[in-house]
């Protein structure tokens, strides 16, 4: 027999959910028969597996040890390098300025992505162990295409992960970016519109209209500064659909520097010959965090920003100093 104590990083899930964690080579029809025969309990009763279990239940395995190490395998971290810089950290979150070329999420199981990354360095800091993740992995809570950088904010509780990721959901939190197009942008905009997703090629279209399958977007943008054919621009991302800067940037004639999908290839060569860049010039720089209430409330109106890549700045430099 064992027995487990609900922690804060298990409590919120159906019970169910919580078993099939903890045995995680069981099948799921072994977890319900044993909730039948109540040779798995909660909090000493009979349970049909929806239950949400709660911080400090009791769950208990009326089971053979052979049969739990059966139907438990222990999850093993390979440690791999990080590859980000750490802005913030405390007990509940992680806020890192993501590099060009990091996928934010792993597209196929042999990718390292910032999760896994994260993961690697919360384990090798000791702030994490492989027990730990038996029930619950610490998770990036917004993404950023592979090939822009900056701003990315990990949940390391499942309060904290479930907290911000819906503050980015329902658009509470202010997110601001800084990218280099072509053209001379001069006076604020602010547009809206649809976008509609080719799955074939993996590029969106802007459309005035709506149809069918399109997703309505909105953005802000503010010109710093203009030179040589070329603008900086702070955007504001009020919703964020797929490539929705990119596309609408480019569909209004100020394609991003560096953007091959949907840029200017001329000038995007010139950039490439001279600086060597393959990314477009687009970077996640400023976030603010909107009024929280409970256990994060601590950061309420809290602002993070990160650094341009050195390419970037360079860059940047170079188009308008002295401006």
């Amino acid at each position: 027999m064992q027995q487990f104590r609900v922690n804060n990083n298990e409590a919120g899930q159906r019970l169910d959910k919580f078993l099939l964690k903890h045995l995680n080579k069981a099948p799921k029809s072994f977890i319900y028969k044993m909730l039948r025969k109540k040779n798995i309990t909660l909090n000493g009763q009979k349970a049909k597996g929806s239950e949400i279990v709660n911080i400090g239940d009791e769950i208990k395995l009326f089971l053979s040890d052979e049969t739990i190490d059966k139907f438990t395998g222990q999850i093993q971290v390979s440690l791999v390098d990080q590859d980000f810089e750490i802005l913030y950290e405390d007990e509940n979150v992680l806020v890192v300025n993501k590099p060009v070329g990091l996928l934010s999420q792993k597209a196929k199981d042999s990718d390292i992505s910032l999760n896994e990354q994260i993961i690697s360095y919360l384990v090798a800091s000791k702030k994490l162990t492989n027990k730990d993740l038996q029930t619950f992995k610490p998770s990036i809570c917004n993404r950023l295409d592979r090939n822009t950088s900056g701003l990315v904010i990990a949940g390391k509780t499942l309060a904290s992960l479930q907290v911000i990721s819906q503050l980015f959901r329902n658009r509470s939190i202010d997110k601001y970016y800084l990218c280099i197009v072509c053209g001379n942008f001069k006076d604020k905009l602010k547009a809206s519109g649809y976008l509609l997703k080719d799955e074939a090629s993996n590029k969106v279209f802007v459309t005035k209209e709506k149809v069918d399958a399109s997703d309505e977007f909105s953005t802000e943008y503010e010109p710093l500064m203009q030179g040589d054919g070329y603008s900086l621009v702070r955007v504001k991302l009020i919703t964020g659909r797929t490539h929705q800067i990119r596309a609408h940037l480019a569909s209004i004639g100020f394609p991003i520097i560096g953007d091959y999908k949907y840029g200017n290839r001329n000038s995007n060569n010139i950039f490439k010959d001279k600086y060597k860049i393959k990314h477009q010039l687009l970077h996640s720089y400023q976030l603010i965090l909107p009024e929280i209430e409970g256990d994060l409330s601590y950061l309420s109106g809290k602002m993070f920003e990160a650094r341009v890549p050195e390419d970037f700045a360079q860059i940047q430099s170079d188009l308008f100093n002295g401006i």
